[in-house]
């Protein structure tokens, strides 16, 4: 009878390792799927952050370049606001006659006064790569505003006849295009 109950104590320890076993391989396999699934998220998270450094890195450049095209750009408005200034001076010279024209001295000396004020303007004007629109090109929507057709015998339909006002540019940016009258 011992023999039997340690035959039957024997086969209950087998049985509890047998479960112990079959436990600890659903375990086993529960933690190789959890690992899985850490390792799915881990790489979920790897890609997220790949993603948003490159976004980051992407936004950090337009920046930057923003920023240099703001300091680059910053005098544009103050230079379109002076403009009018330059359109004024040349209306004043065009206004006196001409050395040749004067006999008045007063008149001579106002009129080399308001020459030299537009030559210095010209000058800073170059400086700061503010430069007059050419038109002997050609008419280019981009750079000149057609404000009328006229008849002309000596130009060819589409090209310039006159420069009512004249345009200027600021480095690469039109300042304010050139207002021409143009062959019909």
């Amino acid at each position: 009878m011992a023999d039997k109950r340690k035959e039957e104590k024997m086969e209950e320890m087998n049985e509890e390792k047998s479960d112990e076993h079959e436990v600890k391989e659903k375990e086993a396999e529960g933690s190789g799927n959890e690992l899985a699934e850490c390792r799915e998220a881990l790489k979920a998270c790897e890609d997220k952050y790949l993603r948003m450094h490159a976004e980051f890195e992407n936004v950090k450049k337009r920046m930057e370049r923003e920023k240099d095209k703001s300091v680059a750009y910053a005098q544009e408005a103050f230079a379109r606001d002076l403009l009018p200034v330059m359109d004024s001076l040349e209306l004043a010279l065009a206004s006196i006659p001409t050395e040749d024209e004067i006999e008045d001295e007063h008149l001579k000396k106002l009129r080399e006064g308001v020459q030299l004020t537009l030559d210095q303007f010209v000058k800073t004007f170059e400086k700061h790569h503010i430069k007059v629109i050419d038109i002997d090109e050609g008419f280019d929507p981009n750079f000149h505003d057609a404000v009328m057709q006229v008849e002309s015998d000596e130009h060819e339909k589409g090209q310039i006849v006159q420069v009512l006002q004249k345009g200027y540019t600021y480095k690469e940016r039109v300042l304010r295009p050139a207002m021409v009258s143009v062959a019909k």
